[in-house]
């Protein structure tokens, strides 16, 4: 006979094993069945995703994730978690995917299913506009900011590995004197903008974050040279669902093919970030 302190060990464990049995499911069932796809992203990172003039989250992730919803045949919810929590996997079926530009790298690719990658930007370094600095060469040394847990960390601390081959080589060939890390996209956009050396002397983003942010009046410039690196971003998924992963491919696949991403890249961006230039 068990003990009261066991009974309530074994049950604390059997609950824990049948969740986990229920989360491990097929997630592309739970969508068809629900008529509901819940995706993770980001309300902070323009134009990718953001809140509009109507309090309405909008932005080019938020229009391709609106075209797969729409062509699985259900509704969409977004859900905006830490970043940090969206690439840590284990999802414990609180959302379904991640359409928030990530790109599949090694470690990420250990803990999350990549079905397809739908977009590709190109990375580049930025100033403020009183700032001296010309090229590439003369970052060296310097402070530059990023955003924490990001490619752009992997590229100044040596480390970036990117699980893609379709995108082009990229060499180190800038050494931080000092490398700030940001909770967020923007951060390092607005110590830059306070003015040359005040807070950073460069940033290392997202040519299109960059391109938003001087629409909105960053006094900030692109440092001359060629892109730093390129990045595929990717639709990203919890392991264990073969089928989802499947049925995604198709979807992209197709978006690709017909031209929507293309279309909803020229709308977000004014370019084609759908294949590599």
């Amino acid at each position: 006979m068990l003990t009261n302190k066991r009974a309530v060990t074994l049950a604390a464990l059997m609950s824990v094993l049948f969740v986990g049995a229920v989360n491990a499911g097929p997630v592309l069932d739970k969508i068809h069945k629900d008529k509901v796809m819940t995706v993770a992203t980001s309300a902070t990172w323009p134009p990718q995703g953001f809140i509009n003039d109507k309090n309405e989250i909008d932005g080019f992730d938020i229009d391709v994730s609106k075209e797969i919803a729409k062509r699985l045949g259900v509704e969409v919810k977004f859900v905006t978690p830490d970043w940090d929590v969206i690439t840590a996997g284990k999802w414990n079926g609180r959302w379904d995917m991640s359409v928030g530009s990530m790109t599949a790298t090694n470690s990420r690719a250990r803990i999350l299913d990549f079905p397809a990658t739908y977009y590709y930007v190109p990375y580049v370094f930025a100033v403020h506009n009183g700032s001296a600095l010309k090229d590439r060469a003369a970052l060296n040394g310097k402070v530059i900011g990023v955003e924490g847990g990001t490619t752009s960390e992997d590229f100044l601390n040596q480390s970036l590995a990117i699980e893609a081959t379709d995108v082009p080589p990229f060499k180190y060939d800038v050494k931080a004197g000092k490398l700030k890390t940001y909770s967020g996209s923007l951060g390092p956009l607005d110590d830059l903008r306070l003015g040359d050396g005040v807070r950073l002397d460069a940033i290392l983003t997202q040519q299109s974050t960059l391109e938003a942010a001087v629409k909105k009046n960053y006094p900030l410039k692109a440092v001359d040279g060629s892109v730093v690196f390129y990045e595929p971003l990717a639709i990203a998924i919890d392991k264990g669902d073969p089928e989802l992963k499947a049925k995604l491919g198709e979807v992209i696949g197709a978006m690709h093919k017909d031209g929507t991403l293309t279309k909803l890249s020229n709308k977000w961006y004014g370019v084609d970030y759908s294949t590599v230039k």
